[in-house]
């Protein structure tokens, strides 16, 4: 087998746009995960049962169904009830959403964390209830978690050549369409491969460092 630098070339183009597609996913479903996975955290922690419960099931539910079911549920299934969206709105929903079910529990272990000291503290210093979440227990909660989370943003930058499935045009979804265009698919797939691993590895040692960092 010859390598063809013109296929390699010809991709470029189409590279370029996939890997901005790529990272533009992986923002915006960083964003909603971390976002709702707090939201979630602290309806765990609901003083009634009538907001824990269903909040543990939904959570659950997505957590324990793999994310390509959901993708196409949220693609195919809503737009039956009336509700449609782009294919790359569902695919930043879907992994925002899906990921937000385990930012939840890193979020919950990372409170739990904090000692319960800082609790009575702020107690003591009638510290109204959103002071003390935002001012004392949620930064010393995300300084524990903050490698988890970045953890889970490598993780969804693997899964995001899933929204293929529902035509996104990122990196795989392009090396695809490169390849029944040229019918060469060796050049632009392992093009995509390398590029994942030039975003994945660097991200991976950040994590690390940023974990060495704060356990010190």
């Amino acid at each position: 087998m010859n390598w063809d630098w013109s296929a390699v070339r010809d991709f470029m183009p189409r590279f370029w746009d996939g890997v901005l597609t790529t990272l533009e996913i992986l923002a915006f479903g960083s964003l909603i995960s971390f976002t709702l996975g707090l939201v979630w955290a602290l309806a765990f922690r609901a003083p009634t049962r009538f907001v824990r419960w269903p909040v543990n099931l939904i959570t659950e539910f997505i957590r324990t169904t793999p994310l390509l079911v959901q993708l196409f549920f949220l693609f195919f299934v809503l737009p039956e009830w009336g509700v449609k969206f782009s294919a790359l709105t569902t695919g930043i929903l879907a992994i925002g959403l899906h990921y937000s079910t385990y930012t939840a529990q890193v979020y919950r272990a990372g409170i739990d964390a904090v000692p319960q000291g800082q609790w009575e503290a702020a107690t003591a210093l009638s510290l109204p209830a959103h002071r003390t979440w935002f001012a004392v227990i949620l930064p010393q909660a995300v300084r524990r978690i903050a490698p988890a989370l970045g953890n889970y943003v490598i993780s969804m930058l693997k899964d995001t050549p899933l929204l293929a499935g529902i035509s996104v045009l990122e990196m795989l979804q392009q090396s695809r369409l490169a390849g029944a265009s040229t019918f060469q698919y060796t050049e632009p797939l392992t093009v995509v491969g390398v590029a994942f691993i030039l975003i994945a590895y660097p991200a991976s040692l950040f994590v690390r460092a940023l974990e060495r960092r704060l356990v010190r």
